[in-house]
């Protein structure tokens, strides 16, 4: 008899985006409409309902996710993250390059994590509001659709990492998305929400550079967020389709996972994705590939990024590599319902910002700031996610015994941790972490507040100019740059992009 050619491995297709919060997903149960493409999508496969990303910000979330190692493994804590990853942690590109797979990264350049594709895109991922709607989403589909196109015609499988910046701020959606959730009058002088959220000096010229000027309503900001939503759930189903269409979707691993969420009214921490708090951690993950994963399945137990890559190789039917040291387990044991949770007791990490850690169970959230942070909490936070899940009553003083226990807890872990990789704890020094050399640590609140700034001062005050057209300001020379972005055709490598 012949022999059989073999089978060829199937593609992966990992849409990775930022700031999206599970509970703003209309298949997670959110009460507005956001996702219904997203949902179709979920429905065709299986919904993992507790993904936590435990390291926040976006440098430290993609590196657990793309290498399968928490932050002992990575040694990637800071969203100002120098130097390279060490090379122990092996990316999924490289280690599906060198198994015959063609590597395509579309928007993520800048990130220690993005180490080893044969091929980097980049597309506009920004805006403002002197520029007008951003259409991000569509920025990414039109570079990534001639590029599916190229993957698609080789006979090698294919590795595809997107990474979308909506409904990451400045959320500007195009028409009909920004007023898809919204029919109020943002800037009604009876409603005084976005007061507080002005009156925060470290952000709240980057706000004035994208919020409409005048803007009092909080709920139009929120909505707007959601209105990103929608729009990427929009663009995301024309990957879908693409795939479909070249008749390859159902031998691809599809996967859609968020990097974190985003706090948007939530904890003072307004409109960013800083915070150890849920809304921040809590983040979408959805797996189809039919062959292998079922359909219409919603996944209970808890899991993590570093969860993902192990997943993506058993799928795939290829071997963990011998000299690679995974801390994720595969998550095709909880779905064929062979263990009914991965470690519910979770090391959180954050250096955004705020420079804190912390320890969450099913029950507790423990929050321990190394640093003064410049929000003026306090140092010490505990929360009961039974009784109070938005963590809004902080028991810390109330209930120092469980203080106590979960920091024996995560301390142990910590020193488990470095015991078994002889590396130190990186959130315990990240160097000037915060971006002001020489600083050090803050040593209060206050020198936080007036030291850390986000946005462009003079952007804003151009803004609102009164004597700017119709109170707009032209754009200034970073935004036309900005706007002109690179070449929607251009293949390069290792151009960078924006990683905040």
């Amino acid at each position: 008899m012949p022999r059989q050619a073999p089978r060829r491995r199937p593609n992966v297709v990992l849409i990775g985006v930022d700031s999206l919060r599970a509970d703003h997903l209309s298949c997670y149960g959110y009460h507005r409409l956001t996702s219904p493409h997203i949902d179709h999508f979920a429905r065709g496969g299986t919904l993992f309902e507790r993904t936590y990303s435990a390291h926040i910000p976006t440098t430290s979330a993609y590196a657990s996710m793309l290498t399968g190692r928490d932050v002992f493994g990575t040694q990637v804590v800071a969203l100002r993250h120098r130097g390279e990853m060490r090379p122990e942690a092996r990316t999924l590109a490289e280690i599906l390059k060198d198994e015959g797979y063609n590597t395509t990264c579309v928007g993520f350049s800048g990130n220690p994590a993005s180490r080893g594709f044969d091929t980097y895109l980049t597309f506009p991922g920004w805006g403002s509001w002197a520029e007008g709607r951003s259409p991000k989403a569509q920025n990414l589909n039109e570079v990534t659709i001639p590029e599916l196109d190229r993957l698609a015609r080789r006979r090698q499988p294919f590795f595809l990492f997107l990474r979308h910046m909506d409904p990451h701020a400045p959320y500007l959606p195009p028409e009909p998305f920004e007023r898809m959730f919204y029919h109020g009058n943002p800037c009604d002088p009876k409603n005084r929400s976005m007061e507080p959220v002005m009156a925060f000096k470290p952000f709240r010229d980057f706000f004035a550079s994208w919020m409409p000027p005048g803007i009092t309503d909080k709920d139009y900001v929120i909505a707007q967020y959601d209105g990103a939503v929608a729009y990427l759930d929009a663009a995301v189903q024309t990957i879908f389709t693409a795939l479909e269409s070249r008749g390859i979707l159902d031998e691809t691993i599809v996967v859609l996972n968020g990097d974190h969420g985003e706090t948007l009214y939530d904890h003072e921490c307004y409109f960013d994705h800083h915070g150890l708090y849920d809304p921040t951690l809590h983040v979408p993950l959805i797996i189809r590939y039919p062959s292998k994963v079922p359909a219409g399945q919603r996944v209970a137990g808890y899991n993590q990024h570093k969860d993902l890559v192990p997943t993506i190789l058993e799928l795939a039917g290829l071997e963990q590599p011998a000299a690679l040291t995974f801390e994720g387990r595969s998550l095709m044991d909880l779905v064929r319902g062979e263990a009914a949770s991965h470690e519910s007791e979770i090391y959180l990490t954050e250096c955004t910002w705020m420079h804190k850690h912390g320890w969450r169970t099913p029950e507790w959230k423990l929050i321990v700031a190394l640093e003064p942070d410049f929000h003026f909490k306090p140092p010490v936070e505990l929360y009961n996610l039974i009784e109070d899940p938005d963590e809004n009553v902080n028991l810390a003083d109330d209930r120092p015994e469980v203080v106590a226990h979960l920091r024996d807890r995560m301390e142990a872990w910590i020193d488990l941790r470095q015991r078994e990789t002889g590396l130190p704890n990186p959130i315990a020094d990240p160097g000037d972490w915060h971006g002001h050399e020489g600083v050090g640590p803050f040593t209060s609140s206050q020198q936080a507040y007036d030291t850390l700034h986000i946005g462009s001062s003079r952007q804003a005050a151009r803004l609102q100019a009164k004597d700017a057209p119709d109170g707009e300001a032209t754009p200034s020379a970073s935004a036309k740059r900005q706007r002109k972005g690179p070449s929607a055709n251009g293949q390069r490598k290792g151009q960078p992009v924006p990683t905040s």
